[in-house]
């Protein structure tokens, strides 16, 4: 699927903020309420647009302890199967496969450090992590919820 400036300008609207109306969208990017409409059709029928989302503060619901931690895994670990183990803890906000030394970097999110020793525990727990190693978030200096440039 072709993208262009103006996909690409919407895209970035709706990352910042998915509930802006389409006549709202069409006026930053010089287009009709329908015409913005017809493209986010398209471009959610192309699985370009995956869905739309509630982005919750971690620390208003209680979880305002993080941590990245590196996965070594036994042998012929694929990622499917790392992916598979993950997706079982709440805890885990992301996991990526990775280059270097560690075989995926996971990045966990808890209520406190005892939740979060908890968590690590459980993850440690999967029979084909072989070790980790773990790096706590002091604070969070940038953070985006899309992909591209901001709008500004």
């Amino acid at each position: 699927m072709q993208i262009d400036a103006v996909d690409q300008r919407i895209i970035a609207l709706l990352v910042a903020d998915a509930r802006a109306s389409y006549a709202d969208i069409g006026t930053r990017v010089s287009l009709s309420a329908p015409a913005v409409k017809r493209r986010v059709d398209r471009l959610r029928a192309a699985g370009v647009i995956r869905g739309f989302t509630a982005i919750v503060d971690p620390a208003s619901v209680g979880w305002t302890t993080e941590a990245f931690v590196e996965l070594f895994c036994a042998g012929r670990t694929t990622p499917a199967q790392i992916g598979a183990a993950v997706r079982r803890h709440p805890e885990v906000v992301g996991a990526y496969t990775v280059s270097g030394e560690a075989d995926a970097l996971v990045h966990l999110r808890a209520a406190d450090i005892a939740h979060l020793e908890e968590a690590l525990e459980r993850l440690r727990a999967e029979t084909f992590v072989t070790s980790s190693r773990s790096t706590i978030v002091l604070s969070r200096l940038a953070e985006s919820p899309g992909v591209g440039p901001s709008t500004g």
